[in-house]
């Protein structure tokens, strides 16, 4: 190896020198890519056992080949129980890194790893298996935060709460309708996950540099052993395809914007002028000069740090806008955004699971927040309605009860009967019943909506989501 940490033999003899020091500098990706480091070392140890396996190389170099990349993967694991760094800062990546390494260990032997293969089909496999991983530990955390939306939503079916449309009050729901709402958001993301993963676990160790190769390979082996659903069906596309990145960091924003919005409702929730939630000390902090402030931090920086997520989408969007086939060092710069976004969502995550965990409820004042709203002048225009009126004439009668409602600064549930009768003959004590908020709650039985019966069904089915 080179001062430079660049091995000259990984490139063959084309060239004379090294690249320049500000060359390594600018083209050094070990930084980052150093998280592929266990993936790689499966893509390898697959490889190389299927090349024994083909009779590609012998079965002893093979062997001896395995159990080097072993002795690698124990060398790097105990440095990372120690809190040591083991990525040199100077190695070009950390595919090269593991090959100098395994170089080191077993000899000239190592040189035969990479018969039948590419970096390039070398990186893009370790790229996909470990994300791959990292979207399962991304739905376990989803499903982690359902279950605790689950838990603050079910003794909360009969806690009334303003539902809102253009932020302005509409219906009344309940907070568990509310939570539940969220819940169903998340699961969505979850079930993109999912899918997301059958897409990404697509091999393209094979595809070699871009036209595959006239060794022998066992595709499918290679696939089976490292867990992918199949091996790429296309060379070219095998190296150059990073639709796998982008669906990932679209569906990463997407969560990202979901925990924005209920970040920005708990922030709202938590002024004084709303008092809706207590959030908990330990996701809260004070103020260096107003000593009465408890400010919603972590739920303004969830909410913030969405523009990174989404901004990591626009980047991996923009290098790969105009990429021939097939691979380009512009891909160098695909994982960076990647590993960002999963980072800060996958922490947000767990910051929200946190924050809603600890949330007092204050239920006393959702519901006082209802008095005098006028949320439940739509039921007063169903009363009509199941009288035989139009809905829209029924509209118009209702609107004219607000107007004279605002007018003589009368809360519309507190119309007595006479009152309703002098706008129109056809209201009666039906109608002025109604007019609780929690019977407008109540009304609402049809399916998902947010009457303490079909909300009550909801949460069996969200039950049955995370179960």
């Amino acid at each position: 190896m080179s001062a430079s940490g660049y091995d000259k033999k990984l490139w063959g003899g084309r060239f004379e020198s090294g690249p320049s020091s500000d060359v390594i500098a600018f083209t050094t990706s070990i930084g980052i890519d150093w998280r592929l480091w266990d993936a790689d070392i499966d893509g390898s140890i697959a490889h190389a056992e299927m090349l024994g396996a083909q009779k590609i190389i012998s079965a002893a170099d093979a062997a001896e080949i395995v159990k080097g990349l072993k002795l690698v993967r124990t060398d790097i694991e105990k440095s990372l129980i120690a809190g040591e760094n083991p990525f040199p800062t100077d190695v070009e990546d950390v595919h090269s890194f593991i090959e100098i390494k395994l170089k080191e260990k077993i000899g000239a032997t190592a040189g035969r790893l990479h018969t039948a293969r590419s970096r390039n089909d070398q990186v893009a496999t370790a790229f996909r298996l470990t994300l791959a991983r990292e979207g399962e530990a991304l739905s376990i955390e989803l499903i982690e935060l359902q279950k605790t939306l689950l838990e603050k939503a079910r003794p909360e079916t009969e806690t009334l709460l303003p539902g809102l449309t253009h932020f302005q009050h509409a219906q009344p729901v309940s907070l568990a309708h509310h939570l539940l709402a969220y819940f169903w958001m998340f699961d969505r993301d979850r079930d993109r996950v999912a899918d997301w993963r059958k897409r990404c676990l697509v091999m393209p160790l094979g595809s070699a540099a871009l036209a595959g190769t006239s060794f022998p390979l066992d595709r499918e082996r290679v696939a089976k052993d490292l867990g992918f659903v199949r091996p790429c069906e296309n060379s070219l596309d095998g190296v150059s395809d990073r639709d796998f990145a982008f669906e990932l960091l679209s569906t990463l924003s997407l969560v990202a914007i979901h925990l924005s919005r209920i970040s920005e409702e708990l922030v709202v929730w938590s002024a004084p002028e709303h008092g809706f939630v207590e959030l908990s000390d330990e996701v809260t902090t004070g103020s260096s000069i107003m000593p009465q402030k408890k400010n919603p931090d972590v739920a303004e920086l969830i909410r913030g740090r969405t523009g990174r997520t989404l901004g990591a989408l626009v980047q991996i969007a923009t290098t790969l806008k105009a990429l021939p086939l097939a691979y380009n060092r512009d891909l160098q710069e695909d994982k960076e955004p990647v590993f960002y976004a999963l980072d800060s969502v996958r922490g947000s995550l767990r910051l929200m699971k946190q924050m809603l965990s600890g949330a007092d409820f204050r239920r006393e004042r959702m519901e006082a927040a209802l008095k005098g709203d006028f949320s439940n002048a739509t039921d007063l225009a169903d009363d009509l309605a199941r009288k035989g009126v139009p809905f829209r004439e029924a509209h118009e009668i209702v609107g004219v009860v607000v107007r004279r409602c605002l007018e003589s600064k009368t809360k519309l549930e507190d119309m007595t009967v006479e009152a309703l009768k002098k706008i129109d003959p056809r209201f009666d004590e039906v109608s002025r019943q109604t007019l609780d908020h929690r019977n407008v709650m109540k009304a609402r039985t049809s399916q998902g909506g947010a009457s303490p019966t079909s909300v009550l069904k909801q949460i069996a089915q969200a039950e049955h989501a995370v179960s």
